[in-house]
Protein backbone atom coordinates (compact mmCIF):
# COMPACT_ATOMS: atom_id res chain seq x y z
CA UNK A 1 0.00 0.00 0.00
CA UNK A 2 1.34 3.45 -0.85
CA UNK A 3 0.18 6.70 0.75
CA UNK A 4 1.26 10.17 -0.24
CA UNK A 5 0.36 13.74 0.50
CA UNK A 6 1.09 16.36 3.15
CA UNK A 7 0.56 16.18 6.92
CA UNK A 8 0.35 19.01 9.43
CA UNK A 9 2.92 17.34 11.70
CA UNK A 10 5.28 14.40 11.92
CA UNK A 11 2.91 12.86 14.49
CA UNK A 12 0.00 13.06 12.03
CA UNK A 13 2.19 11.53 9.31
CA UNK A 14 3.20 8.63 11.55
CA UNK A 15 -0.42 8.03 12.60
CA UNK A 16 -1.51 7.80 8.96
CA UNK A 17 1.17 5.20 8.27
CA UNK A 18 0.19 3.25 11.40
CA UNK A 19 -3.52 3.36 10.60
CA UNK A 20 -2.91 2.00 7.11
CA UNK A 21 -0.36 -0.57 8.31
CA UNK A 22 -2.61 -1.96 11.04
CA UNK A 23 -5.32 -2.96 8.54
CA UNK A 24 -5.66 -6.69 7.96
CA UNK A 25 -4.09 -7.69 4.65
CA UNK A 26 -1.65 -4.75 4.47
CA UNK A 27 1.84 -6.19 4.81
CA UNK A 28 3.85 -3.08 3.99
CA UNK A 29 3.24 0.66 3.77
CA UNK A 30 5.27 2.92 1.52
CA UNK A 31 4.83 6.58 2.31
CA UNK A 32 5.61 9.83 0.63
CA UNK A 33 4.09 12.28 3.08
CA UNK A 34 5.74 15.67 3.42
CA UNK A 35 5.79 17.70 6.63
CA UNK A 36 7.61 20.81 7.78
CA UNK A 37 7.56 19.64 11.40
CA UNK A 38 11.10 19.45 12.82
CA UNK A 39 9.98 17.14 15.67
CA UNK A 40 12.15 14.05 16.08
CA UNK A 41 10.68 10.90 14.59
CA UNK A 42 9.11 8.38 16.90
CA UNK A 43 10.21 4.80 17.33
CA UNK A 44 7.86 1.99 16.33
CA UNK A 45 7.28 -1.19 18.34
CA UNK A 46 5.65 -4.35 17.01
CA UNK A 47 3.59 -5.94 19.78
CA UNK A 48 4.49 -9.53 20.66
CA UNK A 49 2.57 -12.04 22.73
CA UNK A 50 2.64 -11.03 26.40
CA UNK A 51 3.37 -7.34 25.76
CA UNK A 52 1.54 -4.70 27.78
CA UNK A 53 1.69 -0.94 27.37
CA UNK A 54 3.34 -0.73 30.78
CA UNK A 55 6.10 -3.16 29.77
CA UNK A 56 6.61 -1.40 26.44
CA UNK A 57 6.87 2.05 28.03
CA UNK A 58 9.24 0.69 30.68
CA UNK A 59 11.49 -0.54 27.87
CA UNK A 60 11.50 2.72 25.89
CA UNK A 61 10.87 5.45 28.46
CA UNK A 62 12.09 3.80 31.66
CA UNK A 63 8.90 4.31 33.69
CA UNK A 64 5.95 1.91 33.39
CA UNK A 65 3.53 4.46 34.85
CA UNK A 66 3.89 6.56 31.65
CA UNK A 67 1.89 3.99 29.62
CA UNK A 68 -0.80 6.59 28.83
CA UNK A 69 1.76 8.46 26.71
CA UNK A 70 1.92 5.52 24.30
CA UNK A 71 -1.84 5.07 24.47
CA UNK A 72 -2.44 8.73 23.62
CA UNK A 73 0.17 8.67 20.85
CA UNK A 74 -1.73 5.83 19.18
CA UNK A 75 -5.26 7.20 19.34
CA UNK A 76 -7.60 6.67 17.53
CA UNK A 77 -6.12 3.25 16.59
CA UNK A 78 -6.16 2.23 20.26
CA UNK A 79 -9.48 2.44 22.05
CA UNK A 80 -8.41 0.84 25.37
CA UNK A 81 -4.93 0.78 26.96
CA UNK A 82 -5.49 -2.87 27.91
CA UNK A 83 -6.33 -3.98 24.36
CA UNK A 84 -3.23 -4.47 22.24
CA UNK A 85 -2.55 -7.54 20.12
CA UNK A 86 0.48 -9.34 18.66
CA UNK A 87 1.52 -7.93 15.30
CA UNK A 88 0.10 -4.48 16.01
CA UNK A 89 2.58 -1.67 15.45
CA UNK A 90 2.65 1.12 18.04
CA UNK A 91 4.15 4.59 17.79
CA UNK A 92 6.51 5.31 20.70
CA UNK A 93 7.04 9.06 21.12
CA UNK A 94 10.47 9.69 22.60
CA UNK A 95 9.81 13.34 23.46
CA UNK A 96 7.69 14.43 26.40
Amino acid sequence: MKVRGRAASREAREKVVLAVGNVAGVARVEEDIATDDPQEAAVFHTVTSGDTLSAIVQKYLGNASRYMEIFNANKPMLKDPDSIYPGQVLRIPLES
